[in-house]
């Protein structure tokens, strides 16, 4: 349940006491990227925890470092193009 302490605060000055507003990012087809420090709270109960200045959270679920963002939901691209089919002579 939030406290008061929790809530944001509305147009104009901040409350003295509040804290500071997190912003938050949403990337079309990437991750949400958050403002830190964070802790995501995942379903299994378990508590993930960040202290950098801004999180990538990961939206699509492929990243092996879930909840993180490990760029997983990107394209891949080959370095070099397949070899071409060659013809029987």
């Amino acid at each position: 349940m939030p406290t008061a302490a929790d809530r944001t605060p509305g147009p104009g000055s901040p409350e003295p006491g509040c804290p500071r507003a997190r912003r938050v990012s949403v990337e079309r087809s990437g991750p949400v990227l958050v403002e830190g420090p964070v802790e995501i709270l995942l379903e299994d109960g378990t508590l993930a925890r960040s202290d950098r200045f801004v999180v990538a959270v990961c939206t699509c679920r492929r990243s092996r470092t879930y909840p993180w963002c490990d760029t997983s939901h990107r394209p891949r691209e080959r370095a070099t193009p397949p070899p071409q089919e060659r013809s029987p002579r």
